[in-house]
């Protein structure tokens, strides 16, 4: 006859549990460290050594003479150039991005893959090839190259050319860093402003912009360093004349093939503090997005 279980052994009775215990991995302590001292060495040798040898090598003969070549008629055209070309590329591709991801986004249509794909071509062409496409369309011997002489328009070799080449290269970043972003987000709060009766504009402008803004500064950030630090697609189109059509990259590359070392180590470094400003930027932005 089998005996009655008392309240107490039925206290103290194991529970089964269904879920597996917890399995923590553990690594010998060299190896954490070989990781991270291989992680650190990489980090030296491929990003804080070549920073702190263009900050030396702009600073080597002194003060004057960096200042003297920032000063350089060129390079401040150079510069200029380059502000101007970010000033009209990021605004552009900030209203193409917010336009695409929120059509992405919130909307079913035929055509929806393409768009997404076109999007991201730039990230798959070479820069180099992107520039080349434009000269192969307006360039003297371009398709429209003809039609372009006739009507006295410069588009390749000008202005218009580093433009366009550089719309190409930044076209992705903004869309690209809203489009996860307004998925996660879902539809719930659009619709129920639909519900409330807010309509078009004012539901993107009361709903969907606050909701966004971080990730959209953040892409505008990315472009905007792209924008300015872009070389290859420019360098095809902008012909290389001094004062004219050169960018702060583009302007770096002549200094050192002429042998101008300190003077192109001074240009450079006005480009390594923008990077250095977008990257406190980007970092900062980044934690707001995430809170």
């Amino acid at each position: 006859m089998s005996q009655a279980i008392t309240g107490q052994e039925l206290t103290h009775a194991p529970v089964p549990s269904s879920a597996p215990p917890n399995r923590v991995t553990t690594e010998a302590p060299w190896v954490k460290w070989t990781l991270i001292g291989a992680a650190f060495l990489a980090l030296l040798w491929v990003l804080i050594l070549p920073l702190i040898i263009v900050l030396t090598e702009a600073l080597k003969q002194g003060w004057s003479v960096y200042v003297e070549a920032l000063r350089d008629p060129d390079a401040m055209s150079a510069l200029r150039l380059t502000l101007l070309v970010a000033a009209i590329t990021v605004p552009l591709n900030t209203v193409f991005g917010v336009a695409a991801a929120w059509l992405i986004t919130k909307f079913q249509f035929r055509g929806k893959g393409l768009l997404v794909t076109l999007i991201d071509l730039p990230f798959a062409i070479s820069p180099v090839v992107g520039g080349l496409m434009y000269v192969l369309v307006f360039g003297a011997q371009g398709w429209l190259g003809p039609w372009l002489d006739e009507h006295d328009i410069k588009i390749i070799f000008a202005l218009p050319g580093i433009i366009l080449a550089t719309l190409f290269i930044t076209f992705p970043f903004v869309a690209r860093e809203l489009i996860p972003l307004m998925e996660d987000q879902g539809h719930q709060e659009e619709e129920a402003a639909v519900t409330l009766g807010a309509r078009g504009w004012r539901i993107f402008w009361k709903v969907t912009l606050p909701n966004i803004k971080w990730g959209l500064l953040y892409g505008i950030i990315l472009c905007n360093a792209r924008a300015m630090g872009e070389f290859g697609a420019v360098s095809v189109v902008s012909g290389h004349i001094r004062g004219e059509t050169n960018t702060l990259p583009l302007h770096v590359e002549i200094l050192y093939n002429e042998y101008q070392f300190s003077a192109s180590f001074a240009v450079a470094s006005l480009l390594l503090l923008l990077a250095l400003a977008t990257l406190v930027l980007k970092s900062w932005f980044g934690r707001k997005r995430v809170h």
